[in-house]
């Protein structure tokens, strides 16, 4: 009788210290409503022109990129069943002044293959593993600016001035003259710090045409069917075809509606 005398103490069931002890949290139940209705809003668009600051486009490329590389699997493995492959740019920076752009990113690719854990003469059993790795690359390219071409940067300045002093000269000098020069104890400065719009990138596609080679197969020693081979090595080659714009938040005038009809 003790445990029925502690249940009821502590006002807990069986049934209620059966599902925490396993773990039981909560439970959600939720329904799909067939329709939402949504009144439209009427906007009040400015229409009697403005200057807006706004995204202008610089300049739309497909940039070709060539890649070669090795993977190594972290063991030995019978096939290759998959790769998925997902384009990253880290950098697309256009260095200012020229028309040179550096794209630096790489390939995340996810390689599913197949192991041996046993074989015979009548075929060979194993397990499905997978590998996710990073292929790096990086290049540059001379840019056409078939959009519009940057804004000029506006340089920083700096500029000096100072006050014209007259004073007394020494004794050995004559009496009616003076020192005329620029006040030494003084410094007078204006400096002038402008802040230019940096031109930014965005992906709009990617192609990659791709061939995998496996390198140094070798025969298993056990018994097996006599065409299978394991390998650790991959060369692959890579030829990344990657679209992008090059836009600068730039000053537009937008005319008036009745003067865009």
């Amino acid at each position: 009788m003790p445990n029925e005398a502690t249940s009821q103490t502590t006002g807990v069931s069986a049934s209620q210290l059966d599902s925490t002890s396993k773990g039981y949290c909560v439970k959600v139940k939720g329904n799909t409503l067939e329709n939402c209705s949504n009144t439209p809003v009427e906007m009040e668009p400015v229409t009697t022109g403005v200057i807006a600051k706004i995204p202008v486009v610089l300049a739309e490329l497909t940039v070709q990129v060539n890649v070669s590389s090795f993977i190594k699997l972290p063991e030995p493995a019978l096939e290759i069943k998959n790769i998925s492959k997902r384009l990253k740019i880290t950098q697309c920076r256009l260095l200012q002044n020229t028309n040179i752009l550096f794209i630096k990113g790489f390939v995340r690719k996810n390689i599913d293959y197949s192991t041996r854990d046993c074989s015979n003469y009548d075929g060979v059993c194993g397990d499905l593993r997978h590998c996710t790795v990073d292929v790096p690359f990086e290049c540059t390219t001379a840019v056409e600016f078939n959009g519009t071409c940057p804004d000029d940067l506006v340089f920083n300045t700096k500029s000096q001035f100072e006050y014209f002093k007259s004073d007394d000269l020494p004794s050995d000098y004559p009496e009616k003259e003076r020192l005329l020069s620029g006040d030494l104890s003084e410094f007078n400065q204006i400096t002038t710090e402008y802040l230019n719009e940096l031109p930014f990138c965005e992906l709009i596609n990617t192609r990659i045409v791709e061939f995998d080679e496996l390198l140094n197969r070798k025969p298993i020693y056990d018994p097996s069917p006599f065409e299978e081979r394991e390998f650790r090595r991959i060369e692959e080659k890579m030829v990344i075809y990657i679209t992008l714009k090059i836009l600068q938040k730039r000053d537009v005038e937008i005319a008036p509606v009745d003067q865009q009809k």
